[in-house]
């Protein structure tokens, strides 16, 4: 087990790095569609505070050497407020570095594709449902996806015994991020109607 994870912390920080590269040239190819100064602000606050609530609550599973956390709520939050774009980077990175700080980097490049995926999910899917509906649905497969990739990541890696272990965590993480992230969301929303327009 500690193996897989000691070999996948030396590719953490080129991952994050890769990943950055990839956000840069995307923006770079569709600058006639993003105000590019302010999506690159938005997305490195956005990518900040998945990073700062992913480090806030840790809580050790031993099983997998992994942790649960809440950097969930903060993914879907960004991708229901700013879409799959900015959801897709502040999701994996965010949380890619969120495990590089908080002591699990082996974690890093496998988080960076889940969470990333996540992050997309979510906001394209609410992009297409709108309402408290969009949301809910959105938040839900984004949980879905996120659960189910951790699962068949860490079976693959550690067995069943060790990712069954982790699934009630992730399935608590999912919910409360779906809750709470769609919670802020909607009363963000709500408040501010215009915050898409930031981008």
């Amino acid at each position: 087990m500690d193996e897989a994870l000691i070999e996948l912390s030396r590719y953490a920080l080129y991952s994050l790095a890769v990943a950055t590269a990839l956000f840069g040239l995307y923006l770079w190819l569709n600058r006639r569609r993003f105000r590019s100064v302010n999506v690159v602000a938005v997305t490195g606050v956005s990518t900040a505070l998945v990073a700062v609530a992913t480090r806030a609550i840790n809580i050790p599973v031993p099983a997998t050497n992994g942790y649960i956390n809440i950097g969930d709520t903060m993914v879907m939050l960004v991708a229901m407020l700013f879409g799959p774009v900015v959801g897709a980077f502040a999701g994996g990175v965010g949380s890619a570095i969120g495990d590089v700080i908080s002591g699990y980097p082996g974690w890093a490049p496998i988080t960076l594709i889940i969470k990333g995926i996540e992050g997309l999910t979510v906001g394209y899917i609410y992009q297409r449902l709108e309402g408290t509906a969009g949301l809910v649905v959105a938040g839900t497969i984004g949980g879905i996806l996120m659960v189910s990739g951790y699962f068949f990541f860490e079976y693959y890696a550690f067995g069943f015994t060790s990712a069954y272990s982790e699934l009630p965590g992730n399935l608590v993480q999912a919910v409360t991020g779906i809750i709470v992230g769609t919670g802020l969301a909607k009363a963000i929303k709500k408040r501010y109607p215009d915050v898409e327009s930031l981008l």
